[in-house]
Formats: C-alpha cells, structure tokens, sequence
C-alpha cells in the first residue's frame, strides 16, 4: 500500500485529507510542523509528502528543500492557504510536483495525488533499470586466488598496447568480463566496445552483422547497414565464442586483420576501420584447426596475447568473495535485507564441481537467497543448492 505523508499544523487539514486518501487505499501518517516531518522522512520512505508551506519551527519550503537533500527521489505536493503564484512559482523550482492552494479542491488533489505516484513509479522503474544494465555491463572480476592473480597481471601489461588477445576459458568463466576490463583499461576507453556473439548468429547473417551491408545486396536489405567493425571504429571489438564462426567470416576477419579494412556485404568499396580486436572461445581451436574448422592463420593474428580463465574448481579459495558479491547483488536486485551465509554454509559449496562455473554459482546463490532463512547454512546449501 503507498505511503503518503501530511505535513500541515492544522489539525482539521490533516484529518480531512487522511479521511479521503485512507477510502483511495494509501496508507497515511502525520506529522504537525516541519521539524517532525523531516524526521519522519529521514526515517520512513514514503510515495508521496503533502506539505503545508506557513508552518511553525520549519516552514514548507524550508522542509522541501532539506529533504531532497536527504532523499532526492522524494515527491512533494504542496499546499498553502497564503500563497501567491510567486510561492507556487518558488515551491515547483525548489523541486515540488505540484503546488494546490488552499481551500483545497479535493478533486484536483487526488488527480495531482495520481499523477504524483505514476511519476514515482517511474522513478523506482528507472533505478531497477539502471541497477540492471549497471550489472550487464559490469567489468567487476572477483578473486584473489593465485591463477586469478595472474590473470589480473596479464591484464593490467596488455591493456595499454592495442595487442590482440585470445580469452579462452569453459562457459561460465567469465570472458567476456576481462573482454571489458582490458577495453576499460585501455587508451580506447571513450570509444566503443562492440561485443558480437558469434555463436548466436546464423551462419549466413555473421557477415552482414560483421561487416555490414549495402543497399540491395540480398532480399531483406531495403537499406545500408553498418557492421559490427565499423561501429567499432576507434574503440575495440569483441567477438565472444569466434570458434563458432564460419570458414567463410573467417577469412573476412583475417583480410580485415591484415590489412585493416573492410568491405560491406554487395559493395566494393574498401573501409578503413581503426580496431582493437578481442576474441573469447570455450573450445579448443588447436583441436579446431586438426578438424579443419577454423583457420590457423586467424588462430596465430588473433592469438598474440592468450588469457586462459581457469574453472571454478580450480579457484576455490575464491568462493567466499564471490558469494558475497553475490549476495550483495542479489538482495539488492530483490529490495530484500542481505542475507548473510555460515562458514559451514560456504564450506558446503566448495565441495561442489561446479561444471556451470561462475555462472551456476550465481543462479546458485540467487535460488539460497529466494529460499533460505536469514542465515544460509549448510543444510540449505544442502537442500537447495543442487550444487
């Protein structure tokens, strides 16, 4: 149920205003002077905060301005039988949503009252939005294990050089992770990181999306499209599970490698392009190129630099930072108190071979989360953690 707060040292005005809000289904709390309310607001989150401007100890806007500096997503309706569209003007700069006069108009309140919680839900919409592309785009690697530790040294020597790297690791291991810690440590980080997986593209479409493509060059092509390598101009291209990609792209990718150019699918006109590649496989392409699969020639331009990712169950020392992150994450993701795990909890979880990696300790974690106490122990690793 919202919550919505009256500020008004009129005891009548508050009671008239919670009679009416209470039969709309908010919850109502009170407070009698400016002073009282910002306590309250410090303390309670609310939806919405009716507030008087002439009031004794604190006035209205005096109250409006501390608390958005409190708590800047607070939504203030004000109300004022004094006012002047000179204070109606002062309260909307200051940061109200609305401004009513007094004798209130009950109609035009609750449709200010309305529209002030349909902008309040936008607000926690764009915060759990925000929170989840600042998760997808997170370059955070956790570990402090010794193979970790050298995976973070490589790093931090090829960063600054535009040598191409080869990540490879099983699923899960978090390639891509690296992928951008080297671009966000590198001297092309106010450009582009463009990620393509090449796994997740049809066969017959890789070369289009890598390269682009004119106007006309096959059925659905009504106009010019840029590729992947173009948008990626002056910044640094990732191309995540390249062991899937056809013989075809490949030598396309080679040409662009060698030469720093490329062509756009039905054109011939040649495109310098100015990129940093990064490639990520879970397969072994030595074993690839015996098979005939993919091309040794790529293999040797794209693998100046090789980051190996080791699996979970080679990092086990790691565990506890990692389900800690993650219940951190998770907790706030869910808008729950953060739930803490026993040491007989953790010791539970690195007895697990963990085929899924990073990845299934994860899901792992959230599924603890959803379905344990407080405290995770053991039992509900046991239980729950199908690990």
């Amino acid at each position: 149920m919202p919550k919505i707060l009256i500020v008004d040292d009129e005891r009548s005005i508050r009671n008239s205003l919670k009679e009416v809000l209470e039969y709309e289904k908010f919850e109502i709390h009170e407070a009698e002077d400016g002073m009282e309310g910002l306590q309250k607001i410090k303390a309670t989150e609310f939806d919405l905060i009716l507030c008087d401007i002439k009031m004794p100890k604190m006035d209205g806007i005096d109250l409006l301005e501390l608390a958005l500096e409190a708590k800047p997503n607070s939504t203030f309706i004000m109300i004022s039988g004094h006012g002047t569209i000179d204070t109606a003007v002062a309260a909307l700069k200051k940061g109200a949503f609305d401004y009513i006069p007094k004798p209130i108009d009950l109609n035009r309140l609750l449709v200010s009252v309305r529209n002030a919680m349909d902008r309040q839900e936008l607000i926690v919409e764009t915060q759990v939005l925000r929170k989840k592309i600042n998760r997808k785009f997170s370059s955070n690697i956790i570990g402090e294990s010794e193979n970790m530790r050298a995976v973070f040294d490589m790093i931090d020597k090829v960063a600054p050089t535009d040598a191409r790297v080869l990540i490879t690791g099983p699923n899960g291991t978090g390639k891509e992770l690296v992928a951008r810690q080297i671009h966000e440590k590198s001297n092309r980080i106010k450009s582009p990181f463009i990620e393509v997986n090449c796994a997740a593209i049809p066969a017959e479409l890789i070369e289009s999306e890598l390269f682009g493509h004119e106007k006309g060059a096959f059925t659905s092509a009504i106009k010019q499209r840029k590729g992947k390598f173009e948008q990626a101009h002056g910044g640094t291209l990732f191309l995540d599970e390249i062991g899937d990609m056809s013989l075809s792209a490949q030598a396309k990718v080679l040409r662009a490698l060698q030469e720093h150019k490329i062509s756009r699918v039905g054109g011939d006109k040649d495109i310098k392009v100015d990129v940093r590649i990064l490639a990520a496989t879970n397969k072994d392409l030595k074993k690839e190129i015996t098979e005939k699969n993919f091309r040794e020639d790529l293999y040797h331009r794209l693998g100046v630099i090789l980051i190996e990712l080791p699996p979970l169950r080679e990092r086990l020392d790691d565990i506890p930072l990692l389900v800690n992150f993650f219940l951190d994450d998770i907790c706030k993701e869910q808008g729950i108190k953060r739930k803490e795990i026993s040491d007989k909890g953790i010791a539970e979880l690195q007895k697990a071979s963990w085929t899924g990696n990073i990845r299934e300790l994860r899901n792992v974690v959230e599924r603890l989360v959803i379905l344990s106490d407080d405290i995770i122990d053991q039992n509900h690793v046991k239980s729950f953690g199908n690990a």
